[in-house]
């Protein structure tokens, strides 16, 4: 009994020489097959390697993309709060300009000179630069300068017009006299 376990197969009567044979050739497919796939398995494990890093990149790719949107939807999320909260201390703050103001008062939005008909106590508060003038929709409001300077660190282009407190300078020979407010050049 040293032969193969085929041979014994054989001469014991339990298989056939067909059966045999059938057995020799399908081990002879199996191992030709594996040598065959070890060659091509190479260049097969090459391109899932390269199919894998293009899904990666991809993936990086489509992850900084969604950042970029998130951080502009925050961005914008955020400026739509403080638009929000400028209009709201405008409102609160916000001072009754006479109907029939007697007093024109000129200030400039832009590079255009506009005026605002105030009494003479809104003009000198607003010449002193206690109030100032801030834009609410397409109107002119008249608001408090400590209003103003909230609004000013949100948004400035809301502020059309502050007049600010000057310091007197020591050495100015002019001191004395003051320039009044109503002066036509």
């Amino acid at each position: 009994m040293a032969g193969s376990l085929q041979d014994q197969l054989l001469g014991a009567g339990l298989a056939t020489k067909k059966q045999a044979n059938k057995a020799k050739a399908d081990q002879r497919k199996k191992t030709k097959k594996s040598k065959t796939v070890k060659k091509g398995e190479v260049y097969q494990d090459q391109d899932e390697l390269n199919r894998q890093a293009v899904i990666a990149r991809q993936k990086e790719e489509k992850l900084e993309k969604d950042k970029a949107l998130n951080r502009e939807r925050e961005e914008q999320r955020l400026q739509k709060e403080i638009d929000a909260a400028a209009r709201q201390i405008i409102q609160q703050n916000l001072i009754s300009i006479p109907a029939n103001g007697d007093v024109e008062y000129n200030f400039v939005d832009g590079s255009k000179i506009k005026k605002l008909y105030v009494d003479n106590e809104l003009q000198n508060q607003l010449a002193n630069g206690n109030l100032a003038i801030a834009q609410l929709d397409s109107k002119y409001v008249v608001i408090p300068a400590g209003a103003a300077e909230k609004i000013n660190e949100r948004r400035p282009e809301l502020i059309i017009s502050r007049q600010e407190k000057e310091t007197a300078d020591p050495d100015d020979p002019y001191a004395d006299f003051q320039i009044p407010d109503d002066l036509m050049w």
